[in-house]
């Protein structure tokens, strides 16, 4: 018993490495929530998710190709955990034991009909988020900031498109 419980007090203060990013993006909702879901087009705006393939429906994998390092692309998988439709989009990993969990969310709020607070936050726990946030931690922090200026970015043109198709 004393073993099992140094070990629950040594995970308690493991520090996790967390990223959070949050930006107003002048485009309606749906928009923004349809730039994310479209992962045919992430190739065309998303520097740091370079390929995605999943359902996007909870407990579906999703499989990633992901650019951590400058100089190459790494294979994730990872699992859909939430998914409420034009507001939470969550997924991640959890390896037992307490060794390593990540939570991945892109959160939607309006603000108005064409303005959207998007929120991305990673969260990563567990005796390696430590080392993992040590040494890769400022290529994901590059890496988050990348895709979420591509999420603007690229919401943004699409809005705008819209409007302009509409007002013609």
């Amino acid at each position: 018993v004393l073993p099992l419980a140094f070990i629950y007090m040594f995970l308690q203060e493991i520090p996790m490495f967390q990223i959070t990013l949050e930006e107003a993006i002048p485009a309606p909702k749906k928009v923004v929530w349809d730039v994310i879901c479209d992962t045919n087009e992430y190739p065309d705006w998303n520097k740091f998710v370079i390929a995605c393939h999943s359902s996007f429906e909870v407990g579906a994998p999703i499989v990633m190709k992901v650019k951590v390092l400058p100089f190459m692309a790494m294979r994730q998988k990872e699992s859909v955990r939430q998914n409420i439709k034009g507001e939470l989009l969550e997924y991640g990993i959890q390896i037992p034991f307490g060794i390593l969990y990540s939570s991945r969310k892109h959160i939607l709020k309006s603000i108005d009909e064409n303005t959207t607070r998007y929120q991305s936050v990673f969260i990563l726990d567990g005796i390696l988020s430590p080392v993992v946030g040590m040494l890769l931690g400022k290529q994901l922090r590059r890496g988050f900031s990348d895709m979420t200026d591509g999420i603007v970015s690229r919401s943004l043109k699409k809005h705008t498109a819209q409007a302009a198709q509409q007002s013609a």
